[in-house]
């Protein structure tokens, strides 16, 4: 792979975002249903967007944790949910988001004891390990990163017992 011509350069004023910007748009922003770039869609697991476009909001993370709450119960996943963000703008608020939803299903919050950043397979291996011999009380995860997306997105991906990503069935 070359290395980019921007590599040990500052950025350009160009490609930095207003990160109060972002975050207060994602509170505030009301995404539109009749929109379809406003609505929440799944692809390689999670839904991705950025809240300046109404594409990633509270209201979405709101209802699709909602959802995983609903799934668990209807697929009988009753063990601990582990949770993990990246260090996009992001994360935090969505990660506040998605802790207020659980709470209040009583689901079983596991998070990293510092509060730490938490790439994809690090749930994915707690998941596995934590679900290593058991057919009961299985757990699942919420990765809260965009992965690869530029950092104005925000992303939310649903790994269920099996540890990987989520099938269409299940999204």
């Amino acid at each position: 792979m070359p290395v980019s011509p921007l590599a040990g350069k500052p950025a350009d004023p160009s490609m930095l975002i207003n990160v109060p910007r972002l975050v207060t748009a994602y509170y505030a922003g009301r995404p539109d249903p009749s929109v379809p770039g406003q609505r929440v869609e799944f692809g390689t697991s999670g839904h991705r967007g950025c809240s300046l476009d109404n594409a990633f909001n509270e209201a979405h993370i709101l209802a699709i944790t909602q959802s995983i709450c609903l799934y668990r119960r209807q697929q009988s996943i009753d063990g601990p949910l582990f949770i993990g963000i990246d260090t996009h703008a992001l994360s935090e608020p969505a990660f506040a988001s998605a802790l207020e939803v659980l709470a209040a299903n009583d689901v079983e919050v596991m998070v990293d004891a510092d509060n730490g950043y938490t790439p994809t397979p690090v749930i994915s291996h707690a998941v596995l390990t934590y679900n290593r011999g058991r057919r009961r009380g299985l757990a699942d995860g919420i990765v809260i990163t965009p992965s690869h997306n530029p950092p104005r997105f925000g992303g939310f991906k649903y790994d269920p017992p099996h540890g990987g990503p989520a099938d269409t069935h299940v999204t």
